[in-house]
């Protein structure tokens, strides 16, 4: 377990500082949450010799990545796909360590198993005589635009992740450089336009159009650019931490303590505190006031800019701007143990409803529930046995919901909307499920709003469009006030693991080094 650090724990010296700040001390980093974004900001600064407090409000680390356990099942909260780990690797390098010695992940051979609503299937994985065949099986004549559009993915993927991801958008003119590339690769297409552009079949246009789901993005809307997501996943595989997604931020929460660094649980950070337009550290709930030479938000970007800055400091991200923005959709999730196992169900299985188009526009943008649903089934137990009792499986299941600007009543509607999952599971995957269950948990968008202080419950802030990428996106160094830098899905690049993990790689460049502080007189 976690011990719970006071403030002064991080004055202390430790072996892997060795640069010296103001006074003497190293410059003291403050990080507020510890999703993914804020854990490998944390590891980045400590490595560069910042002392690090990260600061936790809930019982545990993790943040959109927490982990349930309950009746012998372990259930992962949120993210359960990892696509680029070396973005891991890099930080357990930075402290002379391998992400083997913590972590073991284990790559999985079929990436997903994908149900179309009459019952027929399409296997999706990293072998391309494979899904070579499941195209030709589905639809022959788009073998040929299947390669084209691979080829186009692949080129997004160079420019999208490889040499744009981890550079900061800070000023215009760095957007204005890029845009004959962007246009070149045609980003004011949308995800589903560009697919469309190669393939005709519809269910393969759905195949490869459903990843801006992943991170937050209606794939009619989602800018082009996000098709990099094919090819990323070809590029390095989907792997999946075994003994769940809590391994990966153990291991995280490890080198930070390692570095001689601090984790402070149940620490609500109520205010940022500010003097002469530059952030000097943080206030938490208890009225504990803590200093600080930067300040780091892994905290919702709306909610960091709504509730954590006076309104005064605001000038670009104002209450209004926020609200006038697009915000992904929400999430419903059933987290479930089964008395039984389910061996023909693979480990990540998206069930398609009967329709594709006219849901999402509920979804985004008519903001209702509707009566249909796709769904994303996680069944961890097809690879790690231990996350469930013996001769049991552990499963949780996802439906892509509006956010809070709709009027959905989640305190009435959540359980009747956990009965027909449960009923549709039953009837397709799952038979028996209803008298299966031994261990049920929901979560809703009103858990995102309560819990992990999302704003409008949105499940992975900003929604990606292209007026809401890149230098379009509240941008990893504050343009509000000195000294605040921001980390997560709200900021540029976007969320998904590969996102956040790369925002906290943004940092490297901005944020100042801690000689250059001292120097700086700050």
């Amino acid at each position: 377990m976690l011990t719970v650090a006071r403030q002064e724990d991080w004055t202390q010296p430790a072996g892997a500082r060795g640069s010296i700040g103001v006074g003497g001390r190293p410059p003291h980093a403050v990080v507020i949450g510890s999703g993914f974004g804020g854990l490998a900001a944390a590891v980045r600064l400590g490595a560069r010799g910042y002392a690090v407090t990260v600061l936790e409000r809930l019982d545990a680390p993790g943040g959109r990545a927490y982990v349930h356990r309950q009746d012998g099942f372990t259930f992962d909260a949120g993210p359960t796909i990892v696509t680029a780990p070396h973005l891991f690797e890099d930080l357990w390098t930075l402290c002379g360590r391998r992400l083997a010695d913590d972590v073991e992940l284990r790559p999985l051979s079929l990436f997903y198993r994908i149900r179309f609503d009459d019952g027929e299937t399409f296997d999706y994985s990293g072998d391309q005589d494979a899904m070579r065949a499941e195209v030709a099986r589905l639809s022959p004549g788009d073998l040929a635009g299947y390669e084209r559009f691979m080829a186009a993915s692949e080129a997004r993927f160079k420019i999208g992740f490889e040499e744009l991801g981890h550079v900061p958008f800070g000023t215009w003119g760095d957007m204005i450089r890029v845009l004959p590339e962007l246009l070149r690769l045609e980003s004011y297409r949308s995800v589903y336009s560009l697919v469309s552009k190669y393939i005709k079949d519809p269910r393969l246009r759905v195949v490869f159009s459903f990843h801006p789901l992943l991170v937050g993005g209606n794939p009619f809307q989602t800018t082009s650019i996000y098709s990099l997501i094919s090819f990323l996943e070809q590029r390095w595989g989907v792997h999946f931490a075994m003994g769940g997604t809590g391994r990966l931020v153990e291991g995280l929460v490890k080198l930070i303590k390692g570095q001689g660094n601090v984790l402070r649980l149940g620490a609500e950070v109520q205010a940022i505190t500010v003097e002469q337009g530059r952030a000097t550290g943080v206030r938490l709930a208890s009225g504990e006031e803590i200093p600080a030479d930067i300040v780091v938000s892994n905290a919702d970007t709306a909610w960091t800019y709504r509730n954590l800055l006076p309104p005064e400091c605001r000038r670009r991200w104002t209450n209004r701007r926020i609200e006038r923005s697009r915000h992904s959709m929400s999430l419903f999730l059933w987290y479930f143990g089964t008395r039984k196992r389910y061996p023909d169900v693979p480990h990540h299985t998206i069930l398609l409803g009967p329709r594709y188009r006219a849901l999402l526009r509920d979804i985004f943008r008519r903001k209702v529930l509707a009566d249909d649903f796709s769904l994303y089934l996680h069944r961890p137990t097809a690879t790690d046995p231990s996350l469930a009792p013996e001769g049991c499986d552990t499963f949780y299941v996802l439906s892509p919901v509006p956010n809070l600007e709709g009027d959905t009543d989640w305190q009435v509607e959540a359980e009747p909307y956990r009965r027909r999952l449960s009923r549709y599971l039953s009837e397709t995957m799952l038979p028996g499920l209803e008298d299966a269950v031994v261990s049920s948990r929901i979560t809703t968008p009103l858990d995102f709003e309560q819990r992990l202080l999302s704003f409008q419950g949105a499940a992975f802030s900003f929604e990606p469009v292209l007026t809401q990428s890149a230098w379009f996106r509240p941008h990893n160094r504050s343009e509000e006030i000195d000294g605040l830098y921001i980390v997560g899905a709200g900021t540029h690049p976007g969320a998904g693991l590969p996102g956040v993990l790369t925002s906290a790689r943004v940092l490297d460049s901005i944020v100042p080094a801690p000689a250059a502080l001292a120097e700086a007189g700050v």
